[in-house]
Protein backbone atom coordinates (compact mmCIF):
# COMPACT_ATOMS: atom_id res chain seq x y z
CA UNK A 1 0.00 0.00 0.00
CA UNK A 2 1.26 3.33 -0.70
CA UNK A 3 1.29 5.43 2.23
CA UNK A 4 1.69 9.14 2.26
CA UNK A 5 2.17 10.79 5.84
CA UNK A 6 0.40 13.68 7.71
CA UNK A 7 4.10 15.83 7.32
CA UNK A 8 3.79 15.06 3.34
CA UNK A 9 -0.29 16.02 3.06
CA UNK A 10 0.17 19.84 3.40
CA UNK A 11 2.12 20.54 0.04
CA UNK A 12 -0.19 17.30 -1.38
CA UNK A 13 -3.00 19.28 -0.60
CA UNK A 14 -2.32 22.94 -1.28
CA UNK A 15 -0.95 22.07 -4.42
CA UNK A 16 -2.43 18.80 -5.55
CA UNK A 17 -5.47 18.35 -4.01
CA UNK A 18 -6.03 14.32 -5.48
CA UNK A 19 -3.93 11.38 -5.00
CA UNK A 20 -3.36 7.90 -5.71
CA UNK A 21 -3.15 4.70 -3.61
CA UNK A 22 -2.37 0.93 -4.32
CA UNK A 23 -3.78 -1.21 -2.19
CA UNK A 24 -3.51 -4.93 -1.83
CA UNK A 25 -7.23 -5.32 -1.08
CA UNK A 26 -10.27 -5.75 -2.97
CA UNK A 27 -12.07 -3.05 -3.82
CA UNK A 28 -15.46 -4.53 -2.62
CA UNK A 29 -13.40 -5.11 0.84
CA UNK A 30 -12.26 -1.53 0.70
CA UNK A 31 -15.10 0.01 -0.52
CA UNK A 32 -17.35 -1.55 2.72
CA UNK A 33 -14.65 -1.05 4.99
CA UNK A 34 -15.21 3.02 4.10
CA UNK A 35 -18.77 2.66 4.01
CA UNK A 36 -18.93 1.55 7.55
CA UNK A 37 -16.55 3.67 9.07
CA UNK A 38 -18.69 6.70 9.21
CA UNK A 39 -18.24 8.63 12.64
CA UNK A 40 -19.81 11.85 14.05
CA UNK A 41 -18.95 14.48 12.42
CA UNK A 42 -18.27 12.26 9.24
CA UNK A 43 -20.78 11.87 6.80
CA UNK A 44 -19.97 8.56 4.01
CA UNK A 45 -22.25 8.14 1.56
CA UNK A 46 -21.31 5.36 -1.06
CA UNK A 47 -22.70 5.17 -5.34
CA UNK A 48 -21.20 1.86 -6.84
CA UNK A 49 -17.40 2.75 -6.74
CA UNK A 50 -17.53 6.32 -5.29
CA UNK A 51 -17.12 7.02 -2.22
CA UNK A 52 -18.27 10.31 -1.04
CA UNK A 53 -16.84 11.86 2.46
CA UNK A 54 -18.19 14.90 3.85
CA UNK A 55 -18.81 17.06 7.42
CA UNK A 56 -22.02 16.82 8.67
CA UNK A 57 -24.22 19.83 9.34
CA UNK A 58 -23.40 20.87 12.53
CA UNK A 59 -19.98 21.02 11.50
CA UNK A 60 -20.12 22.00 8.08
CA UNK A 61 -19.00 26.02 7.55
CA UNK A 62 -19.06 27.68 3.93
CA UNK A 63 -15.83 26.63 3.26
CA UNK A 64 -15.87 23.19 4.21
CA UNK A 65 -14.37 20.58 2.12
CA UNK A 66 -15.07 17.18 1.05
CA UNK A 67 -13.28 13.74 -0.28
CA UNK A 68 -14.29 11.68 -3.12
CA UNK A 69 -12.95 8.31 -3.56
CA UNK A 70 -13.18 6.62 -6.69
CA UNK A 71 -11.73 2.49 -5.68
CA UNK A 72 -10.94 0.14 -8.44
CA UNK A 73 -10.03 -3.40 -8.88
CA UNK A 74 -6.48 -3.96 -10.95
CA UNK A 75 -6.08 -6.57 -13.57
CA UNK A 76 -3.01 -8.33 -11.03
CA UNK A 77 -5.10 -7.96 -7.87
CA UNK A 78 -5.88 -5.41 -4.87
CA UNK A 79 -6.95 -1.99 -6.21
CA UNK A 80 -6.41 1.53 -6.35
CA UNK A 81 -8.31 4.38 -4.80
CA UNK A 82 -8.12 7.61 -6.48
CA UNK A 83 -8.82 10.60 -4.01
CA UNK A 84 -10.18 14.16 -5.21
CA UNK A 85 -10.32 17.21 -2.32
CA UNK A 86 -12.87 19.66 -3.31
CA UNK A 87 -15.69 22.09 -1.97
CA UNK A 88 -18.96 21.73 -1.56
CA UNK A 89 -20.50 21.12 -5.15
CA UNK A 90 -23.16 23.78 -4.76
CA UNK A 91 -20.41 26.43 -3.82
CA UNK A 92 -18.12 25.19 -6.96
CA UNK A 93 -20.24 25.92 -9.37
CA UNK A 94 -21.75 29.29 -7.46
CA UNK A 95 -17.77 30.37 -7.86
CA UNK A 96 -17.85 28.68 -11.73
CA UNK A 97 -21.12 30.61 -12.63
CA UNK A 98 -19.61 34.35 -11.32
CA UNK A 99 -16.36 33.26 -12.90
CA UNK A 100 -18.08 33.14 -16.32
CA UNK A 101 -19.84 36.17 -15.89
CA UNK A 102 -17.05 38.02 -15.38
CA UNK A 103 -15.59 36.51 -17.96
CA UNK A 104 -18.75 37.33 -20.07
CA UNK A 105 -18.77 41.03 -19.04
CA UNK A 106 -15.08 41.33 -19.69
CA UNK A 107 -15.43 40.37 -23.44
CA UNK A 108 -18.52 42.23 -24.33
CA UNK A 109 -17.07 45.32 -22.59
CA UNK A 110 -14.05 44.61 -24.82
CA UNK A 111 -16.20 44.19 -28.13
CA UNK A 112 -18.35 47.34 -27.45
CA UNK A 113 -15.02 49.17 -26.52
CA UNK A 114 -13.54 48.39 -30.15
CA UNK A 115 -16.40 49.19 -31.91
CA UNK A 116 -16.59 52.57 -30.42
CA UNK A 117 -13.28 53.32 -30.69
CA UNK A 118 -13.68 52.42 -34.50
CA UNK A 119 -16.73 54.70 -34.75
CA UNK A 120 -14.90 57.49 -33.41
CA UNK A 121 -17.63 57.63 -30.15
CA UNK A 122 -15.74 57.47 -26.61
CA UNK A 123 -15.06 54.16 -25.01
CA UNK A 124 -12.97 55.43 -21.79
CA UNK A 125 -16.06 54.16 -19.72
CA UNK A 126 -16.24 50.66 -21.25
CA UNK A 127 -12.20 50.20 -20.58
CA UNK A 128 -12.97 51.26 -17.30
CA UNK A 129 -15.54 48.68 -16.85
CA UNK A 130 -13.00 46.15 -18.01
CA UNK A 131 -10.51 47.13 -15.37
CA UNK A 132 -13.15 47.00 -13.20
CA UNK A 133 -14.00 43.25 -14.28
CA UNK A 134 -10.33 42.55 -14.05
CA UNK A 135 -10.84 43.46 -10.45
CA UNK A 136 -13.48 41.93 -9.31
CA UNK A 137 -12.07 38.64 -10.89
CA UNK A 138 -8.59 39.20 -8.89
CA UNK A 139 -11.21 39.41 -6.11
CA UNK A 140 -13.04 36.06 -6.57
CA UNK A 141 -9.78 34.52 -6.85
CA UNK A 142 -8.04 35.93 -3.25
CA UNK A 143 -11.67 35.01 -1.67
CA UNK A 144 -11.63 31.72 -3.25
CA UNK A 145 -8.05 30.88 -1.51
CA UNK A 146 -8.67 32.46 1.80
CA UNK A 147 -11.77 29.87 1.82
CA UNK A 148 -9.04 27.23 0.82
CA UNK A 149 -6.90 28.00 3.79
CA UNK A 150 -9.63 28.20 6.18
CA UNK A 151 -11.05 24.88 5.20
CA UNK A 152 -7.56 22.84 5.19
CA UNK A 153 -7.79 22.07 8.85
CA UNK A 154 -11.42 20.00 7.48
CA UNK A 155 -8.87 18.76 4.83
CA UNK A 156 -6.21 17.22 7.48
CA UNK A 157 -9.25 16.01 9.38
CA UNK A 158 -10.88 14.01 6.29
CA UNK A 159 -7.34 12.61 5.16
CA UNK A 160 -7.17 10.95 8.89
CA UNK A 161 -10.50 9.29 8.79
CA UNK A 162 -9.35 7.54 5.42
CA UNK A 163 -6.14 6.35 6.83
CA UNK A 164 -7.62 5.08 9.93
CA UNK A 165 -10.95 3.76 7.33
CA UNK A 166 -8.55 1.53 6.01
CA UNK A 167 -6.64 0.58 8.94
CA UNK A 168 -9.77 -0.76 10.38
Amino acid sequence: MEKHSLIDLPNEIVLRPRFQDSLDEVASVVLMRLEKSAENPILVKRMDDHVFIRFNDSERHFWSPQLQLEVLDEEQGGCKVYGLYGPNPTLWTFFMFLHFGVATLFIILGIWAYTSASLGRPYGVLIGGMAAMLVIWFAFYAFGRAGRAKGKPQMHQLYRFYQNALKA
